[in-house]
């Protein structure tokens, strides 16, 4: 129940200075949490980042107040903290579909009302997990940018196409891994705008040290795929697996987000700032293939 009060207490903060410029720090103190660990869980609680939320709050009490005659677009773009009349219009056109200033020719608004988080039932499921320490490790992989929170539809989203559109550079990195048959997902510097998702592959030493040396590949263009080297750090991780079939992709979506709504929020853990890390057993042929199974490893702290 604490961190549904602490998300509540942190969305009144909120809503008591739209006008004004919002502390992150302030906020995730109003939550009892560290910024980190409030990033993730009022994205878990709210479907949003806080950025994203504070955005949209603006934009719509904006339209409201251009609507009624409270005040004129440029007086509109200062109260709710737009440095110029141009990124405000930008910004509302994005939000509402149309520019500020054709609210009065009877064009529909968008309204984003504030959230009310309340406490609902869950949970009465069963979930084996094991907690592990980890050492560092260094994984090779190459990185998108993607919008909005790690958990929830747009996340399955953006995960999905990025998969979908980067076959060839899976395939090269396979290739060259000690593990070609675990596809690694690694999610790190999460902010209010988003978080950097790679996909991964583990290289022995010498294959990190030549993959971009002409004389060992044949080719002169491997710098120029994005690959890069992934610091792990040590760090505790609480680790959960799916069932082992062939398609276990819907059981790890669901997965995903029962350990966030319903395991985290039962235990004295929070998460760490560290990266999260999801390794896909994927055995492509054979019998093997029905043994697939995807394990979620969740970077945690206890909170004591």
């Amino acid at each position: 129940m604490d961190w549904i009060s602490g998300i509540q207490r942190a969305i009144d903060y909120i809503e008591e200075h739209l006008t004004e410029e919002i502390d992150l720090a302030e906020a995730a103190e109003c939550a009892c949490s560290s910024a980190f660990h409030f990033l993730r869980i009022f994205g878990i609680v709210c479907g949003y980042t806080p950025g994203e939320y504070v955005r949209m709050r603006r934009l719509s009490l904006a339209g409201a107040d251009i609507l009624e005659k409270r005040c004129n677009v440029t007086e509109a773009a200062l109260h709710y903290g737009y440095e110029t009349p141009e990124s405000f219009s930008r910004a509302f056109r994005n939000f509402h579909g149309i520019l500020p200033s054709q609210v009065k020719q009877g064009c529909s608004l968008k309204a984003f009302s504030p959230i009310s988080v309340k406490l609902d039932k869950q949970g009465g499921n069963t979930m084996n997990y094991k907690i592990e320490k980890r050492p560092a490790g260094l994984l090779v992989g190459y990185k998108k940018r993607f919008r909005g929170v790690p958990y929830g539809a747009e996340r399955e989203k953006q995960e999905d196409r990025f998969f979908r559109t980067t076959r060839a550079k899976q395939r090269l990195l396979r290739g060259a891994s000690d593990t070609p048959e675990i596809d690694y997902c690694v999610i790190k510097n999460i902010d209010e705008e988003g978080y950097d998702f790679y996909i991964a592959y583990n290289l022995d030493e010498w294959s990190r040290t030549e993959m971009f040396n002409p004389a060992v590949t044949g080719v002169d263009f491997m710098d120029k795929l994005g690959f890069e080297q992934i610091e792990i750090p040590p760090q505790t991780y609480a680790v959960f697996e799916t069932p082992k079939m062939r398609r276990p992709i819907m059981d790890y979506i669901a997965l995903r987000q029962q350990i966030v709504t319903e395991w985290l929020p039962s235990t004295d853990y929070v998460f760490a700032d560290a990266p999260e890390i999801v390794a896909m057993h994927w055995p492509v042929n054979g019998k093997e293939a029905k043994q697939r199974y995807i394990e979620i490893c969740l970077p945690v702290e206890n909170k004591f």
